[in-house]
């Protein structure tokens, strides 16, 4: 997700260091001692403006979350959203990385659940291998997953999600609440990102699924 460039937005990020850990490969394997405490730790890759994660870090506080975006222009509209919170959103970090290294940031089982949230489709089949379901993406989550683990996925996009379903299922994954679309009988816990409020007020509809990891 790309957005309009904000030349000031790097100067931001790097003066809140607190938010935006400068080099998460030092935190590998610490993020408990980062967040000074032992809750669950669930990621979002390719958080945008943060709507959502922000929004999981406040309803969860008993969770803690990372926003993971590669563009200072997008990413730094979830940090003045931290920043106006008025309690601040203590189990909130966010990571200005790229998700195919997830991998350099995290240990295996030290993250306990991924969300997917309106990732770009690459609708061109030559890009496919860049799309966040493809099998070499599976297997990074997979290394930093426990066996178990699980990653939660929604998308306006019809093509991807079909495209995801036949991917994650030849990876060996158990599809778990595949829905065609959520907003017909939305659960209450549903946080809805940036996208998908602009798309459902349109009446289209948002598919979501969750898969689970199998242990060997």
């Amino acid at each position: 997700m790309r957005a309009r460039y904000k030349p000031w937005a790097a100067d931001l990020i790097e003066s809140h260091p607190e938010i935006v850990i400068p080099d998460p490969t030092l935190l590998k394997g610490k993020w408990q001692q980062e967040f000074g405490n032992d809750q669950p730790l669930h990621i979002e890759a390719g958080t945008g403006k943060g709507r959502f994660i922000v929004g999981m870090a406040k309803a969860n506080p008993e969770i803690n979350y990372i926003g993971i975006e590669l563009f200072d222009s997008v990413i730094v509209t979830a940090l003045e959203s931290v920043l106006e919170s008025p309690e601040g959103v203590p189990n909130l970090r966010l990571l200005r990385v790229d998700a195919k290294n997830l991998a350099d940031y995290f240990e295996k089982a030290e993250v306990d659940r991924l969300y997917l949230n309106f990732s770009d489709p690459w609708p061109k089949t030559r890009h496919a291998k860049r799309r966040l379901t493809h099998e070499s993406f599976l297997k990074i989550y997979q290394s930093i997953l426990p066996a178990d683990g699980e990653i939660h996925f929604k998308t306006d996009n019809r093509g991807l999600f079909e495209y995801s379903l036949v991917s994650i299922s030849e990876y060996g994954m158990l599809l778990k609440d595949v829905s065609l679309d959520l907003h017909a009988n939305e659960p209450e816990w549903n946080i809805m990102t940036e996208y998908e409020e602009k798309f459902s007020k349109k009446g289209q509809p948002i598919y979501r699924m969750e898969a689970q990891f199998q242990e060997n």
